[in-house]
């Protein structure tokens, strides 16, 4: 069974259930407390706390999904049989739909019928006396009603508790299924609220006390790459169709190890380049870089972005149509690389010693990543740890915020979330105008330099505006000014601004521009511009254009590789 025909059986067995099939949201979530989507369940925590209806939004409350995801946790063990950056997780949800026991049924039933694989054993979760949570024995009763035969162990709250994902949310016991010795389904029943992260609930220590949830529901995680492994009869995941053509594509040369370590970075780079993800020295840019330099450092060509892609293209077939901005992506920064490299490595054989402090300095100065200078330096740097460099990363972010100016939040970010902030009425009406200006630009910017012009991102105070692009060269000053003059000369035909509310996938088909970055509702907004620009987003905006006021682009520059930034002001 191929981890396509993986793929479609599990839909389509849940949608035989009931379950709406819902698409993959953004490797790029909303909750500015992760950098990354790191499970299904996280598009879907408002229906759990309540704060979203998915009756009104699926047609159902029972969904299920092939998520998209990125851990960066365990990225120095990868290379090991286990260990991954991006993943894929299969799930179904239900927001007070159904509960263990259809939840139980449904999962004995997938594993043993539709994929005709046996269970070894599964866990139950034992119970937290501190916290008032007893040990679930009505899971441990229902799996013997499913098949008296089945072997039921008890589990702590490190291993059969989970959530909540970033920094408060639903969580709750689960049970979990073990195949051929390997964990591959956590069931969750989301049934408590904790106001703090799961680190906070694990220790012990914390104040902070589970709430009952409003809704409780079932919460879902199957790792593709695992179950393909037991399907597939492979000793680990690195030898199932999800890997093989492209550890199969690396030069013979290299080990084992690190042929894992390049499959896995390099399947995490092409889908975050796919979502407008450039390298950086920042957050997720951070992230991108240390998984490319690190295959940079091996010298792998870029054929390698073609092996992800054909691997994956029936799935996302969006990998296709941004082939050459990966590609762009990928050159650039092999390019800037190549050029510090030697100075970086000079400077590395002269250090006696290499510690945290000089190691980031390395990283700082000539972006050698963590793990090429543990690699080359050997002895030299036994003592430094990931924690360290880290550590030192983390004074350096410090210092920059510590710089930075007050933002007045970011294009497409809703106003009611508390994300998007003026300080009083006057602001966000100065504000309100940049934001709808953005729109102008980006139109008129498509239309002087090309349809494959999209936004990478935006960022407003009540004084400018900052908008990025995908562009991989300087702007001329014709180029500036006829972007300028066609966005203004749209704020003198005093457009209506208009909004209509409809399906996210109804709104793509109607033309209308999406950031790709973001992860958008089931149900969105999209503003018209008159005939001149249609997006989604989430606002404010002016009712007609007169009232955005004159644009004036003040700079145009470089942001990262294949991204420029233009800065601009309303008169």
């Amino acid at each position: 069974m191929t981890h396509s025909e993986i793929r479609e059986k599990f839909l389509k067995f849940f949608e035989s259930k009931g379950h709406k099939i819902v698409p993959s949201s953004s490797l790029l979530p909303t909750d500015p407390s992760v950098l990354f989507t790191t499970a299904g369940m996280q598009q879907f925590k408002p229906y759990y706390t309540g704060e979203a209806d998915a009756m009104k939004d699926f047609g159902s409350l029972n969904t299920v999904s092939i998520q998209k995801s990125m851990r960066t946790s365990d990225i120095d063990e990868v290379g090991d049989e286990s260990h991954l950056t991006f993943f894929e997780m299969l799930g179904n949800f239900s927001f007070g739909g159904y509960w263990k026991e259809a939840a139980i049924a449904w999962a004995h039933d997938f594993i043993t019928r539709e994929l005709g694989l046996k269970i070894d054993y599964v866990t139950v979760f034992e119970g937290l006396p501190s916290a008032n949570v007893p040990a679930d024995e009505e899971s441990e009763l229902l799996w013997k009603e499913v098949d008296p035969k089945i072997i039921v162990k008890r589990a702590s709250i490190q291993d059969n508790f989970w959530g909540p994902t970033g920094s408060e949310g639903p969580c709750g016991p689960t049970t979990e299924i073990y195949v051929d010795g390997v964990e591959i389904w956590n069931i969750v029943f989301n049934e408590f609220f904790y106001p703090g992260s799961r680190e906070e609930l694990l220790n012990g220590k914390s104040d902070k006390n589970l709430e009952n949830l409003k809704t409780a529901g079932i919460d879902t995680g199957m790792g593709l790459e695992r179950l393909a492994m037991v399907v597939q009869r492979k000793k680990n995941i690195f030898e199932t169709d999800l890997f093989e053509p492209i550890i199969n594509s690396l030069p013979n040369h290299f080990d084992l190890r690190t042929k894992r370590v390049i499959a896995d970075h390099s399947r995490a780079m092409v889908f975050l380049a796919s979502e407008g993800v450039t390298p950086s020295n920042k957050e997720q840019g951070y992230v991108m870089r240390r998984l490319m330099r690190r295959i940079m450092a091996l010298n792998i060509s870029n054929d390698i972005i073609d092996q992800v892609i054909n691997t994956y293209a029936s799935r996302y077939p969006e990998l296709l149509v941004r082939r050459n901005e990966i590609l762009t992506v990928y050159s650039e920064e092999l390019n800037k690389f190549n050029k510090t490299l030697r100075n970086g490595l000079n400077e590395l054989k002269r250090l006696e010693a290499v510690d945290a402090h000089s190691a980031f300095k390395l990283y700082e100065s000539f972006g050698l990543p963590y793990e090429l200078i543990k690699d080359i330096s050997k002895d030299k740097a036994k003592s430094l740890t990931r924690e360290a460099f880290d550590e030192e990363f983390k004074k350096h972010q410090e210092k920059s915020r510590a710089g930075a100016e007050k933002k007045f939040g970011g294009h497409g970010l809703i106003l009611d979330t508390g994300e998007l902030k003026a300080g009083n009425e006057e602001e966000l009406k100065k504000a309100t105008r940049l934001h709808t200006a953005t729109h102008l630009l980006h139109a008129a910017l498509r239309k002087v330099l090309g349809a494959e012009v999209h936004q990478a991102g935006s960022d407003i105070t009540p004084e400018r505006l900052r908008f990025d692009f995908n562009f991989t060269r300087k702007l001329t000053p014709e180029e500036i000014k006829k972007i300028e003059d066609l966005a203004n000369e749209a704020v003198k035909k005093d457009y209506k601004v208009t909004k209509e509310e409809m399906a996210y996938e109804d709104a793509l088909r109607s033309g209308a521009l999406a950031f790709f970055r973001l992860k958008y509702p089931p149900k969105v907004n999209v503003y018209s511009v008159g005939d001149f620009s249609k997006e989604l987003c989430g606002g404010p905006h002016v009712s007609s254009t007169s009232e955005v006021g004159k644009i004036k682009i003040v700079k145009e520059e470089a942001v990262s590789a294949g991204v420029r930034r233009i800065r601009a002001i309303v008169e």
